[in-house]
């Protein structure tokens, strides 16, 4: 069975497994999936590419490209600018991939209401917040504000996918159970 060809968008919680889920697909579909390359203003870190990392441009050809509505969503963090422009997924779909997006909560309400792109949208929900508090916790990465932080905004986004996120809420209790509900959703007819 073909998946659709349409966008796909997996938003949900930081430390709740989207990363691993997307990875599973990629590597079980080689061909078949490709991520947008986004536009930042930030500067290049060490071994990055501009075209395959990031389209690397300044803060005005930014403004521009938004003022002109090149992009279907787009976020500041800190000073610097991220955006996913229409360009760059349709060049991708026309080559036959299926774009997958890794978006925050933000950027799912920004595509919600751009009428040019319709994508299928997929929400991955922890089991509990203890569940995710404990995994974020797991990481080591973060300090007690930065956890803190991170399950505030996750309960915001578990508010926002119950209220309307779409398509298919996934709960990654177990990675590879949710695995094989993500991979029967993509390739649903």
């Amino acid at each position: 069975m073909a998946p659709s060809n349409k966008t796909l968008v997996i938003s949900g919680p930081s430390g709740v497994g989207k990363g691993s889920l997307i990875e599973k697909l990629f590597n079980a579909h080689p061909n078949t999936f490709t991520f947008s390359v986004s536009h930042t203003t930030r500067k290049p870190r060490a071994g990055e590419v501009d075209g395959k990392s990031y389209f690397f441009v300044s803060q005005e050809e930014f403004e521009t490209l938004k003022s002109e509505g090149g992009f279907v969503e787009s976020a500041k963090f800190g000073s610097n600018s991220y955006g996913t422009s229409h360009r760059t997924i349709a060049e991708q779909t026309a080559k036959g991939l299926i774009v997958v997006l890794d978006i925050e909560m933000n950027g799912v309400r920004q595509i919600k209401e751009n009428p040019n792109i319709e994508p299928r949208y997929v929400f991955i929900q922890p089991p509990s917040m203890q569940a995710l508090e404990s995994r974020l916790r797991g990481r080591g990465t973060e300090n007690e504000e930065d956890i803190q932080r991170r399950l505030g905004q996750a309960s915001a986004e578990l508010e926002f996918a119950n209220a309307q996120v779409g398509d298919k809420i996934i709960v990654n209790d177990d990675l590879e159970t949710a695995y094989q509900e993500l991979e029967a959703f993509v390739f649903q007819e």
